[in-house]
Parts: structure tokens; sequence; C-alpha cells
């Protein structure tokens, strides 16, 4: 059984691959991609697999706007960290779905039913198709605002104050648009799922920044780039090679 991962967290998607590999040694991982951009092209040139493992957020705008631009007729295994307006609809629509950090045990579970669902030879396609039916007809609400706890007080701090988020030892720290820098009790991959992505782009692993907070952006080494913002960060922000043409997509949108 042949697999494909779309995961734009790296090692999430490492960390997926290797848990799938001790599930069930029967299926085989052939790609693991990080953007929409990328996956359209891989399902334009590629055969479809057997099973597609989809995270449903990814750094250059929601998995769903994917099947706008290919058809995907095989069984998809929806990964997310919390998402209850989709995970509503998956339920409904039998398509299964693995809430994050994932175990072996839920994973189990899901290729249990992948394999009932393979069996009885489920029309895979119309089964997307209303769920993303029912996906559309459900108001998406991204945040507005978050209490940060500081000292013995929560303060409201506005998402337009926001400049960036960026991870340091495991903590999740903002910078606002005054420099000032506040500590959140939330992993990066948490925080993500409740921005606007028209107004948030995750760069790589450690940073999510503000399009209201891009000075300019620098040229770097082996066709990167190096994103400025209008406050200093504690390093350069890098936006690898691969996903370079997605930055400028989503920043001139």
């Amino acid at each position: 059984m042949k697999a494909l991962i779309i995961e734009d967290e790296l090692v999430a998607g490492q960390n997926l691959q290797r848990l799938i590999s001790q599930a069930a040694d029967d299926i085989q991982v052939i790609a693991v991609l990080q953007s929409v951009e990328e996956s359209i092209d891989w399902f334009s040139l590629n055969s479809t697999p057997d099973v597609v493992f989809m995270d449903i957020h990814l750094a250059d705008g929601s998995a769903f706007s994917i099947f706008e631009k290919v058809q995907i007729s095989c069984p998809i295994i929806f990964t997310t960290a919390y998402d209850e307006y989709a995970l509503k609809a998956f339920e409904v629509n039998s398509i299964d779905y693995l809430l994050k950090p994932i175990n072996l045990k839920n994973l189990e579970r899901a290729i249990l039913k992948l394999r009932s669902l393979l069996s009885t030879k489920t029309d895979n396609t119309e089964l997307i198709s209303t769920m993303l039916a029912a996906f559309k007809q459900t108001k998406i609400v991204y945040k507005s605002s978050f209490l940060i706890p500081y000292k013995d007080k929560f303060i409201p701090l506005a998402i337009n104050k926001i400049a960036c988020f960026y991870s340091e030892n495991r903590m999740v720290k903002i910078i606002t648009e005054d420099n000032l820098m506040y500590n959140m009790d939330s992993s990066l991959e948490e925080v993500f799922t409740q921005l606007d992505p028209a107004q948030f782009y995750r760069a790589n692993r450690q940073y999510i920044v503000s399009h209201d907070a891009i000075k300019d952006i620098s040229v770097w080494f082996g066709s990167k780039v190096s994103i400025n913002l209008t406050v200093p960060v504690p390093e350069k922000i890098i936006v690898s090679k691969a996903r370079v043409a997605e930055f400028k997509a989503w920043y001139t949108a």
C-alpha cells in the first residue's frame, strides 16, 4: 500500500512516517510534501496513492484548496492540532482524522478504518465532495486577541498588535509591534491554527510573521530569502528555497 504525507512541519512529517512504519509494515510512504503548491504539482504528475495523510493547515493555506485544483479519489486521513468545525464534517462523512500529537494507538485505529474502506470499495470521491460542501458552509472564526498570562494577571493582546510569534526552548514567545515580548503556554502549531492565514505566515519551524510587520525581504544564500521585520528578532527569519514562491504569492495576495 502506497501512502503520501502532506505536512508542513518537517519533524511532524518524519514522526508520522516513523509511526506508520511501526503500525503497518505493508504501507510504504512514497513522498512527504510540505505545501499546497507542492501537493498540487505532485498530484498533477503522479498516480494517486492508496491513502493520503493530510495536515489541514499548511504554511501557504488550507489543505482544502488542493481539492479545488486536482481530483483526489483515494481515502484521506486528516491530521490537525484542534479544529472542531472540520472534525464534525469528517465524522459525518466517514473520512478519518488524527488529532495531534499523533500516537501509535490512534494511528492504528485510523489504518484499521482505512483497510475497511478499501475492502468495501467506497466511493471516496463522493465522500470528499460531501465533506468539502459541509466544510464550506461552516464559518471559520479566527482569533482577534489573546489573553496573555503575565505575573498575577492576564493581559489582553489584540492580534493586529502582534509582529511575530517564535519558538524558543519549546516555548512560544510573542513580539509586538511596540517591541514588547510575552510568553505563551502553547505550541507554534496550535497558535497557527487560530490565526487568519491571510494575515500571518508560517515562515519556518520557528517563526510565524505578520504581514503588516514585514519591512523588507533580503535575498539569502542558496536562493533562500530573509524576512526583515519592523521590530528586532533573536535570529534571521529564513524562508527555504522550496517555499520562496509560495511566500511571495502569500505576501502579494
